[in-house]
């Protein structure tokens, strides 16, 4: 494994943290890559650290590289992976996905920082963004190492999959023809010797798509976000690594979760409905359009913002409360 050395995030190195390139193995013997970043001088105390990866299709030179270094710059340790199979991380074939290894990766990233002298290992917090916000409460309902979790911009990845967007195609007939399509699929990639992918973003925009393609389209095929060993930026996941999405409940055991979890979700995004889902399976309460706190739960609405918008706009992403949040619930 070859770490590419040079700075190549699309967001500018902070002249506030210290960063490097660190390498360890989940429990399935897949090799991750990350960047770690810490605060400069940073001596005395054990401190406090996070694990953040996503968004769904991203690598770590993009959003989550961001939401690391700027929590770094606020006095954590943090840890930006990339997950199984996907940009400088192990794992073939490439460009699969699975609920179980990826959940995995979020503790494998707590194995690693449990280790390190300058963090204490009694406080350590994850942050998945976008479809790694489902990943990362799937984690803290598995792992009680996890002291506190962050979902941005959430999707529940196998929500989506199943039931299609806004659960339009939520029957067994819909599914059933999708396990058809990709088991066929399955046997087109084995004969081939290859994994066809997907597609990532679309490449050209025609005017008339929905406004979250628009926005995605923004982010990941221009130059605020493209990055090219990112996923949606140019070919995608494999076609068939959408089968354990279908065959899985990531949220499954949500309600069970004891440590604090806090969800934010921009109020325009068309996907805010995963994050309100999420809450209603952690508390028993159903909220929609405001923000609520139901025991040490929480879902914090933003006003007028996108879902992409909580990729990179730091205007509107809410570090301050990210920030009180992760040391108010790490210790």
């Amino acid at each position: 494994m070859v770490l590419e050395q040079n700075w190549d995030k699309v967001f500018k190195q902070s002249d506030k943290v210290d960063h490097k390139k660190v390498t360890f193995k989940n429990r399935f013997g897949i090799t991750l890559a990350a960047d770690m970043y810490m605060p400069k001088n940073a001596s005395g105390n054990k401190l406090q650290a996070i694990a953040v990866s996503g968004p769904f299709g991203a690598v770590k030179e993009q959003s989550s590289g961001l939401y690391a270094q700027i929590l770094a710059e606020r006095g954590f340790v943090t840890l930006a992976f990339d997950p199984s199979f996907t940009g400088e991380s192990g794992g073939e074939p490439r460009y699969m996905n699975s609920p179980d290894i990826n959940t995995e990766d979020f503790s494998a990233a707590v194995d690693y920082l449990s280790n390190i002298d300058i963090v204490d290992p009694e406080a350590i917090g994850i942050i998945g963004i976008c479809g790694w916000g489902g990943m990362a409460v799937n984690a803290a309902a598995i792992d009680p190492r996890i002291k506190a979790t962050v979902a941005s911009t959430m999707y529940d990845m196998s929500r989506v999959t199943a039931n299609g967007y806004n659960d339009s195609a939520n029957s067994p007939e819909a599914r059933q023809a999708m396990r058809k399509a990709l088991s066929e699929q399955r046997t087109k990639d084995f004969k081939a010797g290859t994994y066809e992918l997907a597609g990532g973003v679309i490449p050209k925009l025609n005017g008339d798509e929905p406004q979250f393609v628009k926005d995605y389209f923004a982010y990941y095929k221009t130059e605020r976000g493209y990055h090219k060993r990112s996923l949606n930026s140019n070919g995608g996941w494999a076609k068939i690594a959408a089968l354990s999405l279908l065959n899985t409940k990531l949220l499954a055991y949500a309600d069970e979760i004891v440590n604090p979890v806090l969800i934010i979700h921009g109020e325009k995004a068309h996907s805010r409905y995963f994050s309100e889902g999420a809450f209603e399976k952690m508390t028993g309460k159903a909220v929609s359009g405001e923000s609520a706190v139901v025991g040490n739960k929480e879902l914090m609405i933003i006003p007028d913002a996108s879902h992409v918008d909580l990729y990179d706009n730091v205007e509107k992403i809410p570090f301050d409360k990210i920030e009180q949040f992760f040391k108010a619930n790490l210790k």
